[in-house]
């Protein structure tokens, strides 16, 4: 029963990506891993009930799933990630090895409905070779992914606290979960206990399509629009997350091109940013000196404190950039040369700095604590209290007690 009802979910969900309107790459991809999804439980179910012979041209096709999965996992994660936006050409070398199984067994395919039948009753006869490489083609395959998908995640949490003021709609914590229920799976895949597999995929799917259906790609709508319109005389760059990238100077009276190397720091701070249209470019050069660094962490800190930034929840190291007319590279580098803090991490210092400039002018004590937070630019009680907690050592209660302050505390 629990094979029908997996079935019917994965189906539901395949139905429902199909039919959402603006559809990302992500949930394309997550839409073709759900029908292979409800076509492996499907053939699953049918050997075990017997009803998969009374229809043998179905026997076979089952094999190559496996391969699938991890790739798939695979090119998911690196869709909402964006570090591919869509599906490239280069992408489809990760199915190679199900499209082997599958030309491999073309010849078992020809085969009659009686011929098929009696090769799975003999437990592949005449394929012991085929089935001797399979299965620990499959269990390297399974490994191999999980390892990619926890190692893409990890850079991109890495890259997400250098790029965003707020990480709580994008930090894709449940990817972790997503993999760790696929890597249960690939160790009952080991351990070879059909039943137990199939059973831990119904509840993947389960988790997979509550939290996958609704998420959204982390950076599709990474870098705000230039405030105004470009120069004819200026070439911006379309610089991809590659090992290179465009970097904008100086030349004539125009704004002219050369190659140079991002960091490996922060691959893909620069990805679909456009340099503003300021009449001048700033710290162009691939490395700043220590008065350059300077000079913008000037300009920085007087920005936060007559524009206040920090306010926006949504503020990102793009838009910051934007406001200094530099690079957002270079406003990484300078943040984190001088304040030892990521972007994240030091727009939220600032949030927990105006916090508590609020709460010491008496007009303000007749407010809520959290409406006060909400105020300087935080989104969620979550955010606050952990971002809190880290810049001063204590809790918001615990530090409102320490200043005798009579403000209302979050519930």
């Amino acid at each position: 029963m629990i094979y029908i009802f997996g079935i019917a979910l994965s189906f539901f969900l395949a139905i429902l990506l199909l039919f959402k309107k603006n559809k990302s790459a992500a949930d394309k991809i997550l839409s073709a891993w759900m029908i292979v999804i409800v076509l492996h439980l499907s053939l699953f179910y049918g050997f075990i009930s017997g009803s998969v012979y009374s229809h043998p041209w179905l026997l076979g096709i089952q094999f190559p799933f496996p391969l699938l999965h991890g790739p798939l996992l695979y090119l998911y994660a690196r869709a909402l990630t964006g570090k591919s936006g869509w599906i490239h050409g280069a992408h489809f070398l990760h199915f190679i090895p199900a499209l082997l199984c599958y030309v491999y067994l073309i010849p078992f395919f020809l085969l009659s409905g009686d011929e098929k039948i009696r090769v799975f009753m003999s437990k592949g006869s005449g394929y012991e070779l085929f089935l001797s490489v399979l299965s620990p083609a499959i269990m390297v395959s399974g490994i191999a992914y999980v390892f990619l998908t926890i190692v893409l995640l990890r850079r991109h949490k890495r890259n997400i606290v250098n790029e965003f003021s707020d990480i709580e709609k994008i930090n894709l914590d449940w990817i972790k979960y997503l993999v760790f229920g696929i890597a249960v799976i690939w160790v009952f895949v080991i351990i070879g206990n059909d039943y137990f597999i199939f059973g831990a995929a119904v509840g993947f799917v389960i988790f997979m399509g509550f939290f996958g259906i609704r998420q959204t790609s982390v950076f599709s709508m990474y870098y705000p629009q230039p405030r105004g319109p470009a120069s004819q005389d200026t070439v911006y760059p379309s610089i991809e997350t590659s090992a290179t990238a465009n970097i904008l100077s100086r030349g004539n009276g125009k704004t002219v091109v050369h190659e140079k190397h991002l960091t490996e720091e922060n691959p893909s701070l620069s990805d679909g940013y456009s340099e503003p249209d300021s009449g001048k470019t700033k710290y162009l050069k691939s490395v700043l000196n220590e008065d350059e660094i300077q000079r913008i962490h000037h300009d920085l800190s007087r920005l936060m404190e007559t524009e206040k930034l920090y306010k926006n929840p949504g503020l990102t190291l793009g838009e910051t950039a934007k406001h200094l007319d530099i690079h957002p590279n270079y406003l990484s580098q300078v943040i984190n040369s001088v304040t030892k803090k990521n972007f994240y991490d030091y727009i939220n210092f600032q949030r927990v700095e105006e916090f508590n400039r609020l709460i010491r002018d008496e007009k303000n004590q007749k407010f809520t604590l959290l409406s006060l937070a909400f105020e300087c630019g935080f989104n969620s009680k979550t955010a606050f209290n952990r971002n809190f907690k880290k810049a001063t050592g204590l809790s918001p209660t615990e530090f409102l007690k320490q200043m005798n302050l009579n403000l209302a505390p979050v519930h």
